[in-house]
């Protein structure tokens, strides 16, 4: 998925409440993901360049529930030896009042996130992607299960074409090449 294509989405599920905040990582370094046919992690300071961007942060990836920005100050964003970490003051409208009746009862599903990554931004080993730079464009909280619960990122959108199928030549021209060698 280089280039800048299809928006990709991931989850985890730590979320902690005061009063009308919420905070919690919305992305946990190091830790790996079973994405369907290969695995994936993110390298520490993989967020690094997005965070002087206007982030939003949305409920269920929805842009027309906006909760809020890093640009009104409302979003803050950084990153920790951890990972991605996020603390989000609630607005009082309709969607903001739900996410913390949800939170405080402990009925979310978790945090998600919505990125691209650049060319150059990943790195390949084997049937492991790292994701070295990612281009944030939103955080999301998550109301009913991420797709994945066991795992610390999740909720996967569908590759670009050209990249499945650039995966697939790299991996048939690695086993041509054990099994010659």
């Amino acid at each position: 998925m280089s280039g800048g294509g299809d928006m990709e989405r991931r989850a985890f599920t730590e979320v902690r409440t005061a009063g009308r905040r919420i905070e919690g990582y919305a992305a946990i370094f190091g830790s790996e993901a079973a994405m369907g046919g290969f695995r994936e992690r993110i390298a520490p300071g993989a967020f690094r360049g997005a965070l002087a961007g206007d982030v939003l942060a949305l409920l269920d990836h929805d842009p027309g529930k906006v909760l809020g920005r890093t640009r009104s100050g409302t979003l803050r964003l950084t990153e920790d030896r951890r990972g991605l970490a996020f603390s989000l003051d609630l607005p009082d409208t309709a969607a903001g009042r739900d996410v913390l009746a949800l939170a405080q009862r402990d009925d979310l599903g978790g945090m998600s996130f919505g990125f691209t990554v650049p060319k150059g931004g990943e790195s390949w080993s084997g049937e492991t992607r790292t994701l070295n730079t990612i281009d944030l464009k939103e955080i999301s909280v998550v109301s009913s299960w991420p797709a994945y619960p066991d795992t610390e990122i999740a909720l996967r959108s569908r590759c670009h074409e050209g990249t499945i199928l650039r995966r697939h030549r790299s991996l048939i021209l690695a086993e041509v090449a054990r099994a010659i060698g």
